[in-house]
């Protein structure tokens, strides 16, 4: 009999994410707004972000340790709790003399918190479930996720605007603790593993024992963590910088257009969600070389647009539509591949394992937004010079791929029959 998706396990997982996910939001979006009023820099904020995310990428190791080590329940509920009291004591400390010192701080042990509670909701996910669930599971996750990103601007600048950032800061707060409550009623096995040396050496030799699994146990876990990256690192690029930048700059737009473009984006990131939790069964390994050359397909038209001649509201229009379709397929690819690798890493490294994903991609991502910079910058007059050479780069990954995920497949089916 096929395991059941929402167990109650699982329904308060995602209950509590949704929670977080939208405290989080709103949360950002009123300290980036106040950050902007109090210095009119765009600049100050976007450095204060930078520095906030050294944090996670530098702890994740130690994230993933701590969720393969302790109790996954009681760190979530007690990183939730943490998360609340910090935003608590930065609300109860901000003032007009302090606001931007006390943000950056905040920031900074926000990340610290979440380079330890990513790895350890990714670990839950195939403790809770198995088989083609964990996959279905993820993309309910994601949709969540998306929902969240959707909803939570629109209602945190309404409150914002119409109450101040402390407000938004407390509603935040609640938010975090009704994740801890929810997580509370999580029931999780847990068997304690002993261990006779220094905490230190206990570190070093988890962190180890992960990088060995992914180089020389497991190599295909390592190669679709780097497919991920890559993924991420064109997709991040393309749209982060390209899109706002081909919107305003170079069609001309004002900003109106590109907010209805990002609403447009994160439409297509929950129907990309939707398709994966629906294509579970269709979708395999096998064909999973098919989503990573979809994301290639997708950027093409969109340099196709401003190759031959066109008006701006059709240059427009399918710029919208190409860029739409290339979230819907990276956020079905990155269901599935984070999935993948949760289901090949033994649950004693799949803290650890998670964590490197996570690190890894996390870093992939400025550098892609950073290199595209410079692109779109060199080729203003001809931006289908970066456009069609990078889907084209992205269509023959995924091509290239398509005997390994053959391969991955093949050795998982071995391993099931056995």
């Amino acid at each position: 009999m096929d395991q059941r998706l929402f167990t109650k396990n699982f329904a308060l997982l995602v209950l509590g994410q949704a929670s977080s996910l939208f405290g989080n939001y709103i949360l950002r979006l009123a300290l980036s707004m106040y950050v902007l009023e109090a210095t009119g820099s765009a600049a100050v904020f976007a450095g204060i972000l930078s520095a906030a995310t050294v944090p996670t990428i530098l702890l994740s190791p130690l994230g993933g340790v701590l969720a393969d080590r302790a109790d996954r329940k009681k760190v979530m509920v007690a990183l939730d709790m943490l998360t609340g009291m910090t935003v608590l004591w930065a609300a109860v400390l901000l003032s007009a003399e302090n606001a931007v010192g006390v943000i950056e701080i905040l920031l900074v042990m926000l990340s610290v918190l979440g380079a330890f509670e990513t790895p350890t909701v990714q670990a839950c996910i195939p403790q809770m479930l198995s088989g083609d669930n964990i996959i279905r599971g993820n993309a309910v996750v994601n949709q969540v996720a998306s929902i969240s990103y959707l909803t939570a601007p629109l209602l945190g600048g309404i409150l914002y605007t119409s109450f101040g950032l402390k407000p938004v800061m407390f509603a935040s707060v609640l938010c975090f603790f009704l994740t801890a409550l929810l997580e509370c009623f999580i029931r999780l096995g847990f068997q304690s593993r002993a261990y006779g040396g220094t905490i230190w050496s206990m570190i070093k030799e988890d962190f180890f024992s992960s990088i060995r699994f992914m180089t020389k146990e497991r190599t295909d876990v390592m190669k679709m963590l780097l497919l991920a990256a890559c993924s991420r690192f064109f997709v991040m690029g393309v749209s982060l910088v390209g899109l706002p930048f081909m919107i305003r700059a170079v069609l001309g737009l004002d900003a109106g257009y590109y907010g209805g473009a990002e609403s447009a984006l994160a439409v297509a990131t929950i129907l990309g969600s939707a398709a994966a939790g629906l294509l579970t069964g269709k979708l395999k390994n096998g064909r999973l070389s098919f989503a990573l050359a979809a994301i290639g397909v997708c950027m093409l038209p969109a340099g196709a647009a401003f190759l031959f001649p066109a008006g701006t509201g059709v240059r427009y229009a399918v710029l919208a539509a190409s860029f739409c379709g290339m979230q819907a397929a990276i956020s079905m690819f990155s269901i599935f591949a984070v999935s993948v690798i949760q289901q090949n890493t033994p649950d004693h490294l799949i803290g650890k394992v998670m964590a490197c994903t996570s690190a890894i991609t996390m870093c992939a991502q400025p550098v892609g937004q950073m290199v595209y910079g410079f692109l779109f910058d060199g080729f203003c007059e001809a931006v289908y010079l970066v456009l069609i050479p990078s889907g084209a780069a992205v269509c023959l990954i995924g091509l290239c791929s398509a005997g390994f995920f053959r391969r991955m497949e093949e050795r998982r089916g071995l391993a099931i029959g056995k």
